[in-house]
């Protein structure tokens, strides 16, 4: 059987001949082919030049930049040029690029996603948010996720996979090559609706809101406690890693705001890290919010704003979402649990 590959998806998509999409899959066509050049020079590893050790600088919205960071936004910069969009906003530029004001698309975009993990050989991305264009880079970049025309990442992992995403499913690509090209390996995901895994970074703890600390209170006490079953915790601290997992196996994710500077307001991009991420989530069947808000209502007042983030299995993100806005739900809970409340210390 002649496996089925992204390039034929494509052609099918763009059957009708609708301008928009014809545009949509010329950008996905030219980000995976930057894909494999990002690819090999990781590849490389500490032996390449891309490699080399942090420059020093930090990027747009403060995170410190490596050699690597700068390499993949060239590449995709490249192919955005290539496939001719309207705008290309990165976590690595301050300002949006303008590219072709008459085109029907833009591209929001984090290079290298987990590049804090590049050392130590953990599974790194791309992700990449497809929006309509608009007037102007200011209003195409304001619009909330539910405007996303498409969205995906590449994981640089044991395999390279795209997760893809057109608003009509997710479906995860795997890169073959031997054949050169990526084919197809799921071609519709389901998150199942519970989890028994939670991702999050329990070093964290004391910077945590009440809320959240109840929360991970209630998972880890197990079957013993007001959860009544057990829980697993994963933490890669690769959101494309943290996400691929969910999308495979279900749980949930959380990053939330907390005390520390800088947090208060979370720490993941809404425009190119949360809400492509919430648009692959919701069409497996999951959910995002912000710990209540759904991601893609969520209007950006900045390219490079920042959210906190909860996905994943749609029941569970759901009860998170309880405990943040209904808390006197939690409270009403047997006094056994309730080794702290919500609002005492």
């Amino acid at each position: 059987m002649t496996p089925a590959t992204l390039d034929a998806y494509l052609n099918t998509f763009t059957a009708s001949n609708d301008p928009v999409k014809g545009q949509i899959a010329e950008v996905i066509r030219a980000f995976a082919a930057a894909a494999v050049l990002v690819r090999k020079s990781i590849n490389e590893g500490a032996l390449g030049a891309a490699f080399a050790d942090s420059r020093g600088n930090a990027n747009a919205g403060g995170d410190t930049q490596k050699e690597l960071d700068v390499h993949a936004d060239n590449l995709f910069l490249d192919g955005a040029r290539k496939a001719s969009i309207g705008y290309y906003a990165s976590e690595e530029l301050a300002n949006p690029v303008t590219i072709n004001p008459d085109s029907d698309i833009a591209v929001a975009i984090d290079p290298l996603d987990g590049s804090s993990n590049i050392d130590t050989n953990v599974s790194i991305g791309t992700i990449f948010s497809i929006l309509p264009r608009r007037e102007d880079a200011a209003t195409t970049f304001s619009q909330p996720g539910s405007e996303q025309l498409a969205a995906g990442f590449f994981i640089y992992g044991p395999q390279m996979a795209l997760v893809l995403t057109k608003r009509n499913g997710t479906r995860i690509y795997v890169f073959s090559s031997r054949l050169g090209t990526f084919v197809e390996a799921y071609p519709a995901l389901t998150i199942p609706a519970m989890a028994t895994e939670f991702a999050i970074n329990m070093s964290n703890y004391r910077h945590w809101d009440e809320t959240t600390r109840l929360y991970i209170d209630d998972c880890l006490a197990g079957t013993e406690g007001p959860r009544e079953k057990d829980f697993n915790m994963r933490w890669i601290a690769s959101l494309v890693a943290d996400t691929y997992r969910i999308l495979i196996r279900g749980g949930v994710f959380l990053y939330p705001r907390d005390s520390r500077k800088g947090y208060a307001q979370g720490r993941l991009r809404l425009i190119y890290e949360a809400s492509p991420i919430a648009l692959l989530v919701e069409q497996a069947g999951g959910m995002a919010t912000d710990g209540v808000t759904r991601i893609l209502d969520l209007v950006p007042g900045d390219v490079h704003q920042r959210t906190p983030l909860v996905f994943g299995s749609k029941k569970e993100v759901d009860k998170i979402a309880r405990y943040h806005s209904d808390p006197s739900a939690i409270g009403t809970r047997h006094p056994l649990f309730a080794k702290r409340g919500l609002f005492r210390a």
